[in-house]
């Protein structure tokens, strides 16, 4: 079902093109182009009176910041189906590529009011301009929420439900890649190395370690590198991001440690990937624990806690519980054997700083090294 209707004046279409839309749709967005004799604002007033519902007058100086404000709009009305009538849709799509995310749905159409031919002030250069009109223009959004931090702040994400500096691009949320590149841009300038190096894991709720450099599996939750210039990341909520550093044979590593991750041995398979693969030895590891939820709000089925009360009884404060509270943090320490360094924050907390599934859904943080 069409939830909005995109009007793209700037690439051809023309006011009879209204008559394609559906005859009920509650919001329409009006894509400016340079100024022409039609009376926009009056070719709003017909657009309203024939489809009944709002209607939004996109004339921003760029196409990118016209379709960013498009995207923040339905997303503050939670909308996610959009048909475009248009005749650049060739144009479009590759705005469509950078700035949303599958999470959209956009039915292209094109009317038999849109002979004429498409307007020419859209960037040249095919998909590269297009690539930098939308590079220059998130790197001109203010930083939310502040200046950037250690934890997830002075980004330019605008999903609630995200922090600000979300560094993590998924087909099934609405933070699109353009911004996600952007944050990882001002994070690399803040902290001091180049964004493009910076690698972070697939997560699989696994144990599987890949060395940089050999073929990349489709997914996995730790990586290692002796590589000079690499800048290795993993996430985090309410599951732990794991760092290592061998400063002896300088290799460095990193993890995503989950409950199922944790139980598996994410942390040991990477020291062991670290010795194995480079020669470091396991006493050379040094090992930083990042925040993660603590046993105080953690809670799971009794019978996937018995797994961690086999590790070490202190895994589980109250086995006996229907829902036991679980320290998924203290099981990676018993769990390693090697020299380690942990955060000691609980994410679930503190919620002016963390990010915690527990407390609401999608939210991440970022450890890199």
């Amino acid at each position: 079902m069409c939830e909005a209707v995109l009007l793209d004046l700037k690439h051809g279409c023309s006011p009879e093109c209204r008559g394609a839309a559906p005859p009920e749709v509650s919001h329409v967005f009006l894509l400016r182009g340079k100024p022409s004799p039609e009376d926009v604002s009056g070719f709003s007033g017909a657009f309203q009176s024939a489809c009944g519902g709002s209607v939004h007058v996109l004339d921003s100086g760029s196409t990118a910041e016209s379709l960013y404000r498009l995207k923040q709009t339905v997303d503050r009305l939670q909308l996610s189906s959009i048909r475009v009538l248009t005749t650049g849709r060739d144009v479009l799509l590759l705005y469509q590529q950078l700035l949303f995310t599958a999470v959209y749905t956009f039915d292209y159409v094109t009317c038999p009011s849109c002979t004429g031919p498409a307007h020419t002030d859209s960037p040249g250069g095919g998909g590269g301009g297009v690539q930098e009109e939308v590079s220059v223009f998130v790197q001109q959004l203010p930083a939310l929420k502040g200046e950037i931090t250690f934890y997830n702040q002075g980004g330019v994400s605008s999903i609630p439900t995200l922090s600000s500096l979300n560094l993590f691009s998924s087909s099934r949320r609405r933070d699109p890649v353009a911004v996600v590149t952007e944050n990882r841009r001002r994070l690399a300038v803040h902290a001091g190395f180049h964004p493009q190096p910076l690698r972070l894991v697939k997560v699989n709720h696994g144990s599987d370690v890949w060395v940089v450099g050999s073929a990349e599996p489709e997914s996995y939750d730790a990586m290692v590198t002796d590589q000079t210039g690499v800048v290795l990341a993993a996430p985090g909520a309410d599951c732990m991001p794991v760092l290592f550093a061998d400063p002896v044979s300088k290799v460095i590593g990193a993890a995503h440690a989950g409950w199922r991750g944790t139980l598996m041995g994410v942390a040991a398979a990477t020291v062991d990937a670290m010795v194995k693969g480079f020669g470091c030895r396991a006493s050379d590891i040094v090992v930083a624990v990042g925040p993660s939820v603590g046993a105080c709000c953690y809670t799971m089925e009794r019978e996937t806690a018995l797994g961690f009360q086999r590790v070490h009884p202190d895994c589980v404060a109250d086995p006996e519980s229907t829902r036991p509270h679980v320290d998924i943090a203290s099981t990676t320490d018993i769990c390693g054997t090697f020299l380690q360094r942990k955060c000691g924050d609980m994410t679930s907390c503190k919620p002016h700083i963390f990010c915690a599934e527990r407390r609401q859904f999608m939210r991440r943080t970022v450890r890199r090294i």
